[in-house]
């Protein structure tokens, strides 16, 4: 158990999420990356701003359809998510914002 502690207090997503799931810190990251406050990505989201503090300090675990309209909105913004070598991270896209889905990455989850 003390590698899932670890994996914890390191912001990384636990093992056996699926592909649509955002951490805290990921959140946070995204969000820096942006350069949008708590106030920004809650509206751009249509929730409170409460909502997105609780998420990120660890507070709460929004329902799986909030998690996938906060990573939905990142990603519409440029934001890339990846989990290289079982790390995850988040980037600006390279191509500019609303870059979609790359084929790679393409899977039942986000066929949407």
């Amino acid at each position: 158990m003390a590698g899932s502690d670890e994996a914890a207090a390191s912001g990384l997503q636990p093992d056996g999420l699926g592909p649509n799931t955002i951490s805290p810190a990921q959140s946070r990251a995204a969000r820096a990356l942006l350069n949008w406050s708590e106030a920004d990505l809650a509206g751009r989201l249509g929730l409170g701003e409460a909502f997105v503090r609780d998420f990120e300090s660890g507070g709460s675990v929004p329902g799986s359809g909030q998690i996938e309209v906060l990573r939905s909105t990142l990603m519409a913004n440029g934001v890339v998510f990846s989990d290289a070598g079982g790390e995850s991270g988040v980037r600006l896209s390279r191509q500019g914002q609303g870059e979609g889905t790359r084929l790679g990455d393409l899977n039942t989850e986000n066929d949407r």
